[in-house]
């Protein structure tokens, strides 16, 4: 029986010829990430274990994304404990305020990570990297700190589910539709440690935008990665920008897959997620006219140029409606930098938007836009659990960029297509 593509690179990581859903192997590490929450406790790991070296100080990501710039007390000092390691192991690569960005937007355009790459990263969202046909899965800081010394670690291998994607994607509708769309097709664990392999002709279709956000709500499914092949967009990406040796994987025909899930992209609507499950999902047409105190349009899901250039096309000669508060966050400073160049940043502010440096606040109730009791927000972030963004008693709505800023404009969950 052949192998999938994640099957393929684990096999090639571990040594092996071939490899099985459900085999336990260990494998050699491309990259291993970890932010300014989960590092910390990696570092104790680390230490506590007694590991006095690491396996590669040039494979090692440290990006102080999720609480900077620092918060309050905590936080600074999770980040001083953070940097005080990337000292004393010699890590080239930490990315600290004012040369950091949403580490899983960062990564991929920093180069660091591209197609046939083996990537743990101590953050759910590092499925990512998926999009670049890299293997990348999140870890819990154990493993980060024992990636960190060893340069391997222990996986199971996943069995694989294989969508199949046809069409072409319609106006106001992205990749962050897909994703919503096949989550609420399969529920929140209907992928439950299986890799979601994209493929069909709608795969040329995409974006590497529309991908990399596809890629990284794979977690929302379950699932332990998400993964596309690589294509001409893909090597144009990495092209310039990746500087090691890549190696492109191909699934073999007879690939042994769970099941398959077919979406054909042209009958997509703009689609979005109700509360408190990333799978409780409508079309905006549906629920159109829910009241709403706050719209975010950012993070590692939605927070690259295409996501700002869709939302400023919609506020662009218009104003954020009285009683809302509109945060636009720039996932990445090279972002912020286009959008100033672009003019988007004008529009933002004109319309009435309070735009921030690159953070993961708001995303997970950290800062730059914390909810009290009763507020609902639009959002294009990647969750919206019970007190995700503040308060357990506020209420997230997940959604593309293009529908959150067109409901900053109504003061309701909009259609855009409708403004």
């Amino acid at each position: 029986m052949g192998m999938t593509m994640t099957q393929k690179i684990l096999a090639d990581h571990a040594g092996l010829s071939a490899v099985k859903a459900g085999d336990l192997i260990e494998a050699k590490l491309d990259l291993v990430l970890g932010n300014d929450v989960t590092t910390p406790v990696a570092v104790g790991v680390f230490d506590k274990a007694g590991f006095t070296r690491v396996f590669d100080p040039e494979k090692i990501v440290i990006v102080l994304d999720h609480y900077t710039p620092c918060k309050d007390i905590k936080s600074a000092e999770l980040c001083a404990t953070a940097r005080d390691f990337a000292r004393r192991y010699n890590i080239s690569h930490l990315y600290d305020t004012g040369a950091a960005g949403i580490e899983h937007a960062l990564l991929p355009e920093q180069g660091l990570v591209g197609p046939g790459d083996l990537v743990i990263g101590a953050d759910s969202h590092t499925c990512t990297y998926g999009a670049l046909g890299a293997f990348s899965t999140g870890v819990g800081s154990t493993d980060m700190a024992a990636g960190m010394a060893a340069g391997e670690n222990w996986f199971k291998v996943p069995a694989a589910i294989r969508v199949e994607l046809t069409g072409t994607l319609p106006p106001y509708v992205s990749g962050k539709d897909v994703i919503l769309h096949l989550i609420g097709l399969i529920g929140v664990d209907g992928a439950l440690y299986q890799s979601l392999e994209f493929t069909g002709p709608g795969v040329a279709a995409l974006s590497m935008d529309d991908r990399f956000t596809i890629a990284n709500m794979a977690i929302e499914a379950g699932a332990k990665n998400g993964i596309f092949p690589v294509d001409d967009k893909t090597l144009a990406y990495v092209k310039d920008r990746f500087p090691r040796p890549m190696k492109v994987y191909e699934a073999d025909a007879d690939a042994e897959y769970a099941r398959t899930v077919t979406i054909d992209l042209s009958a997509l609507r703009p689609t979005v997620s109700l509360p408190h499950l990333p799978s409780n999902t409508k079309t905006v047409d549906e629920v159109k006219g829910l009241p709403i105190q706050q719209v975010v349009i950012g993070s590692c899901t939605n927070g690259r140029i295409s996501d700002l250039r869709a939302a400023a096309a919609i506020l662009k000669g218009r104003h954020v409606a009285p009683g809302v508060r509109c945060i636009v966050i720039p996932a990445t400073q090279a972002v912020w930098l286009q959008c100033l160049e672009e003019g988007l940043m004008q529009t933002f502010i004109q319309a009435g938007c309070a735009v921030s440096t690159p953070t993961c606040g708001p995303c997970l109730g950290g800062h730059m836009g914390v909810m009290s009791a009763g507020e609902r927000a639009v959002a294009t972030t990647n969750r919206n659990f019970v007190g995700r963004m503040g308060h357990v008693r506020s209420e997230v709505v997940l959604a593309n960029p293009a529908v959150a800023a067109a409901s900053a404009v109504a003061g309701c969950l909009a259609d855009p297509a409708e403004l």
